[in-house]
């Protein structure tokens, strides 16, 4: 089974007899909302207009927990995520499609989540709402209450202390913008950098211009190139725990297990007290 579905084949399943449970969880990072601006508002969109019998997630309110020393996107009380999925129509013996605006970094927190409090089948779809060409709809969806009831995994994620530990001993992937790595700009925490003996693998180049991601022997070339292989073990951080989803679920394409740093340069940054690198050397 793979991680991602494209448009066409999540139209035949949802023309099925056994449809997935579908759910859309649009969000945007907005450096406008640390400005004050308003911020992206997906349920709006929702709304406005969406494929047929999703029902809608709130990335901020669901799938993260109020932000904090644990940074700005921190695990979910698994409880209240439990119940959040739930109300969603989710169950544990039914497949589950996540999609959102198309950058898929939204889609893969909640893949990665469901995927780590252990539902067996979920998967993205493939660039998001845009490569769907099917009608949308407006009415806003209400399953019936699933019973999917999360547990963490024992592998698949890390705190600062094993980041850190992961970067001198297996491969750390920063999954942020280079600049933002380097230290050149940093437009929402305290400090720009990256955690010593990170690798540079910016998320955005796993996809094509198209927005879908690159075919899976292709993205084994790009991780080989950093370093990655068939022993290493492989961890992933972003900003926030949002964007290294979509690196971690990168990874997962290409066929190679990675964990999640889910506090990210968002926690680890807050601390003076731990080490910050700059400049486009891991060390």
């Amino acid at each position: 089974m793979t991680a991602i579905i494209t448009a066409s084949e999540l139209a035949q399943q949802l023309a099925g007899g056994a449809p997935p449970v579908l759910l859309d969880v649009r969000w945007q990072l907005s450096v406008a909302k640390a400005a004050g601006a308003p911020a992206f508002d997906g349920r709006a969109a929702y709304a406005a207009g969406h494929i047929p019998g999703a029902v809608f997630v709130d990335l901020d309110r669901e799938l993260a927990a109020a932000p904090g020393a644990h940074g700005r996107h921190p695990l979910p009380d698994l409880a209240e995520f439990g119940a959040a999925m739930r109300r969603a129509g989710v169950s544990a013996g039914r497949p589950v499609v996540v999609y959102d605006g198309g950058q898929g970094w939204a889609a893969a927190r909640a893949w990665w989540l469901l995927s780590w409090t252990g539902h067996p089948d979920v998967r993205v779809l493939d660039a998001g709402l845009p490569s769907w060409r099917g009608a949308l709809s407006t009415e806003e969806a209400v399953p019936a209450e699933g019973d999917f009831a999360p547990v963490p995994g024992a592998a698949g994620l890390l705190d600062a202390d094993g980041a850190a530990a992961l970067a001198r001993t297996g491969v750390l992937l920063d999954a942020r913008a280079g600049e933002r790595y380097r230290g050149e700009v940093e437009p929402i925490d305290r400090v720009g950098g990256h955690i010593p003996g990170a690798v540079s693998a910016p998320t955005t180049e796993n996809v094509g211009p198209d927005g879908r991601f690159l075919p899976a022997a292709e993205l084994r070339d790009r991780f080989k190139a950093l370093g990655v292989s068939e022993d290493t073990e492989v961890g992933v951080y972003c900003g926030s725990g949002v964007s290294g989803a979509h690196e971690v679920l990168a990874l997962a394409v290409a066929g190679i297990p990675a964990a999640l740093y889910v506090g990210s340069w968002s926690e680890w940054s807050s601390d003076p007290s731990r080490p910050v690198a700059t400049g486009a050397d891991p060390q």
